[in-house]
């Protein structure tokens, strides 16, 4: 778990789901034990990875802690508040929301916007010169470390100025005096990183989730403040730069700029059609002077990951528009000094031989061209990335499904082997799912023909091969194990065991023949019988004999006893 980078990990919290190796347009991802944690060096802190995880085991870094220190400081602290709040703060109005923010310590609150002004007006000088070629914005963090690490080639193309927010962060200490620190307020998880790189710019970057629970814990609600005549922007409002937010926002403010007219603008939002628009294009190819716009975010900063996303995403675009005081006749600025120079810093692939990625896919149980689904299940659009990142060290086998799937059903199958006892399984329609060998063999010779042909007889019907196939009925509705002993089966007796798997749905049996040991068992009270008839036949003999003798004796004594009467 990496606490200084924006994005870390909540290892506890990770299901193992790889949903975010699945969005992750760069593969910044490593997956240990099944918990997968942002790589910094590959990240581009776009935020996808924390928008699609399901548990929120993706975290954002909290930097409120620098932030209350920077307010309990001796120097101003001075908000950059991202022009993105038009829609976030729903029809909130300015000074209220301004109010709120100086309540919590700021000594004022200003508009990114007007950074996003600074670096129009500069980037127009460079378009109106511009004859050919291709001019790829800065403004956006995101892009600039997707194309510096992952495009390299297109670095040169990027607009050499800052970004709004630090253009902007560097016009409030030309205001308001060097020792003036800036907090950045936003959607972007990216300005973090941008704060952690210029911190003589920018002292923190908090997100906009993370100013709503700060203003609750304070119990401030900015709907309830009475705003007075020190709640507004300083030093002034913005104008056009208000729109950057929105897809397209840039290049409107662009052509409002007298002889930019010539050059063709477009817009790119999302990584993955920005690296689909430039993979493969070699900037000399370009002849006409081309302004490309890029967006990390879809439809612009207004959907970054710090925000709310809690209504269509044309409203939120509206509600930017509404708010920006554009006017086609611009005024006359002066132009800030914001030069930057940005410098490749490419990721390394190591080159990996074929015969090292088959090694690699012999482990997923691979063999074969035809066992590579190419699902996408991994987070990997193909097998042999997948294969690269087990390589790499980045993935685990047990990211791979189908892989999975072999080894539980080979597991299954070993198991359903090994038990002496016929097993089967049935889906609601008393269909076989699978059994076992022993059971085709309970079944009789057919049954067994038919399961040499087709292991486990898939889709056989049990009502064709057991007579008592109504049990199972009466447990996949009813929902209750059922015991049954001696039930008979041609010249078979079965003791039987039927429960639920999915209830409802899929029930498994266990079969025990038990023919011999009830054959076994009559032989005993067959011989026990015999015995004790032999025995009730002995004792009635002697009885008999007995009887016979006491009558003998009887006569004898009575005889004498006469003789003995008549003497």
């Amino acid at each position: 778990m990496n606490h200084s980078y924006p994005i870390y990990t909540a290892d506890a919290e990770c299901q193992d789901c790889f949903k975010c190796v699945r969005h992750c347009p760069v593969k910044a991802i490593k997956v240990v034990s099944g918990h997968a944690s942002v790589i910094p060096e590959l990240c581009v802190a776009c935020g996808k990875c924390v928008e699609v995880c399901p548990v929120k085991a993706k975290k954002i870094r909290n930097d409120l802690a620098v932030v209350l220190d920077l307010l309990q400081g001796p120097d101003p602290v001075y908000v950059s508040l991202a022009p993105s709040w038009g829609s976030e703060f729903k029809g909130l109005p300015a000074p209220k929301l301004i109010a709120a923010l100086r309540k919590l310590g700021f000594a004022g609150v200003s508009e990114t916007a007007l950074g996003a002004q600074i670096v129009s007006d500069n980037l127009a000088e460079d378009l109106h010169k511009m004859e050919r070629g291709m001019m790829i914005s800065s403004a956006c963090p995101v892009v600039v470390d997707f194309v510096r690490r992952y495009l390299p080639e297109f670095v040169p193309s990027i607009t050499p100025v800052l970004s709004p927010a630090l253009s902007h962060a560097r016009m409030l200490r030309e205001v308001f005096g060097e020792n003036a620190k800036v907090v950045f307020i936003g959607p972007c998880i990216a300005k973090k990183n941008e704060a952690d790189r210029r911190p003589e710019l920018i002292s923190a970057a908090i997100l906009f989730p993370m100013l709503r629970q700060w203003l609750k814990e304070l119990k401030i609600d900015p709907w309830q403040l009475e705003p007075t005549a020190e709640d507004r922007f300083v030093p002034e409002d913005s104008r056009e730069g208000a729109i950057y937010p929105i897809e397209g926002g840039m290049n409107e403010t662009l052509r409002a700029h007298p002889g930019c007219e010539h050059v063709h603008y477009t817009v790119v939002s999302g990584l993955d059609a920005l690296r689909q628009a430039l993979q493969g294009l070699h900037p000399e190819d370009i002849r006409e002077p081309v302004f490309l716009e890029a967006l990390s975010c879809i439809g612009g900063c207004v959907h970054g990951p710090g925000t709310e996303h809690c209504s269509p995403g044309l409203l939120e675009r509206l509600r930017i528009i509404r708010n920006t005081d554009f006017q086609r006749e611009l005024p006359q600025r002066n132009v800030a000094e914001i030069a930057e120079k940005y410098n490749a810093v490419a990721v390394q692939t190591p080159d990996v031989s074929m015969r090292d990625i088959k090694q690699a896919l012999l482990l997923v149980g691979k063999s074969a061209p035809e066992d590579e689904l190419n699902c996408g299940g991994c987070g990997y659009d193909t097998c042999q990335n997948f294969a690269k990142a087990l390589l790499a060290g980045k993935a685990e086998p047990s990211m791979c499904v189908s892989y999975l799937r072999n080894l539980a059903q080979k597991k299954s199958n070993a198991i359903l082997r090994c038990i002496p006892a016929a097993v089967v399984i049935v889906n609601s329609n008393l269909q076989l799912i699978e059994c076992n060998r022993r059971f085709a063999e309970l079944c009789g010779e057919g049954a067994l023909e038919i399961y040499e042909l087709s292991p486990g007889m898939p889709n056989a019907y049990l009502e064709r091969l057991l007579p008592f196939a109504d049990l199972f009925k009466e447990v996949l509705s009813s929902g209750k194990e059922i015991s049954r002993s001696a039930l008979k089966l041609d010249k078979k007796l079965l003791n039987i065991i039927i429960f639920n798997i999915e209830p409802g749905q899929v029930v498994g049996a266990i079969l025990f023949d038990v023919t011999q040991s009830e054959f076994t068992r009559e032989q005993i009270a067959d011989q026990a019988r015999k015995v004790i008839e032999k025995n009730l036949a002995t004792v009635q003999d002697i009885a008999c004999k007995l009887g016979e003798h006491m009558a003998e004796t009887e006569i004898l004594l009575r005889s004498i006893a006469e003789n003995y009467a008549d003497k």
